[in-house]
């Protein structure tokens, strides 16, 4: 298995690429949309990127789960409800989810996702 740090350098390389931004900008703690200002559309293709970098499958909805965040179950007036925390938490092991628990509000949730947990994910597919 590679290690932390090569499994970083090719999420970083990912990035750049379907991104278009700069290698210094993709740090441990940068955020998807608000550092890097990935945009739905770049999801699909950072999935293809990693699922091609890494030589893992990556299904629909397993790294974003927008489901969740559309789901009128767990979603109420904006915000995620304790129950849709849960699921996102269930679903996303990989992910810091302090900070959003913090503010739940829908639209704050495509500040979550970092860097770091891009790399989390990938380690955690890699060990499965």
């Amino acid at each position: 298995m590679p290690s932390r740090e090569e499994i970083f350098d090719k999420v970083r390389s990912a990035l750049v690429d379907a991104l278009g931004v700069d290698e210094d900008d993709v740090t441990p703690t940068a955020t998807m949309v608000g550092d890097l200002g990935a945009e739905s559309i770049d999801f699909l293709d950072i999935v293809f990127r990693l699922e091609k970098a890494f030589n893992i499958k990556i299904s629909r909805g397993e790294l974003f789960p927008e489901d969740v965040l559309s789901s009128s179950e767990f979603v109420t007036d904006g915000k995620v409800t304790p129950a849709g925390i849960a699921a996102l938490k269930a679903r996303m092991p990989f992910a810091d989810l302090s900070r959003f628990e913090s503010n739940p509000s829908v639209q704050n949730f495509a500040n979550t996702l970092t860097v770091e947990d891009m790399v989390r994910y990938v380690q955690s597919k890699l060990a499965a």
